[in-house]
Parts: C-alpha cells; structure tokens; sequence
C-alpha cells in the first residue's frame, strides 16, 4: 500500500489500494474498508473531513471537522456514525465498518445512558 497525505474523499475510487494519514489523530489507514467499500472516516478515531460526497452530490466545501457524535441503528441493524460539522454544524452519516475503533463506537453509544439529559431516579417513581 502506498501512504499519501490526502483526505479520504478526495482519493479516487480507482485507487483500491491507497491510504491516507487522518489529519486528527495521524494514524494511516487504508481508504478502502475490509469489504471492499470506500471509507468514509478514520477507523481509529472515527474523525473526517468535510467535503462534497460526489456520489450524493451534496454540500460540504467548508472543509470542517465532521466530529462523531453519536450512533444510530437503523433498521437494518447495521451501525451508522452520525458526524457533525465542527464549522457549519450540518450532520451526516456513514456506516461503521468491521475495523472502526469499537471502544470509540461504544462510548459514543452509551454516551445517553451515561450523561443523561435528566434524573434516572425519576424512572424510580413509575
């Protein structure tokens, strides 16, 4: 594999066996997953830069840090990181991927169960 300094979506999908260096935590990571898919972020620190998906089309020139924030479980059952723009605050998501971080995936999972927007006690009540 030949290590390069670009982003993730601006590698070419012609390059099957490129990687690239996240800009967040500096580790080099393959941009295509296991399963032969492209990679949408960093494995190891599930960071990613935002940028226009061309296959979506849709917006993201402000170049921001998409941050994780959160999981969400469709009903599909496969995981999805939803990431938000640190810049411009919109949201996007991308399937996790058989190597992502999975003590990041679970702290992000757990997160409402641990930093809840209210008193668990109140569920004592009921």
């Amino acid at each position: 594999m030949s290590t390069t300094n670009r982003t993730l979506s601006s590698t070419p999908s012609t390059a099957l066996h490129s990687a690239f260096s996240c800009a967040w935590c500096g580790r080099t990571a393959s941009a295509v997953a296991d399963d032969g898919t492209q990679r949408h972020h960093c494995p190891s620190c599930l960071q990613s830069p935002h940028v226009p998906d061309p296959a979506v089309g849709g917006s993201g020139d402000c170049r921001g840090r998409m941050s994780p924030i959160a999981v969400a479980v469709p009903r599909t059952g496969d995981w999805m990181v939803i990431h938000r723009c640190a810049r411009c605050d919109r949201l996007t998501s991308s399937p996790t991927r058989a190597d992502d971080n999975q003590l990041v995936l679970m702290r992000l999972a757990v997160r409402p169960l641990a930093q809840p927007p209210f008193p668990l006690e109140a569920f004592g009540d009921l």
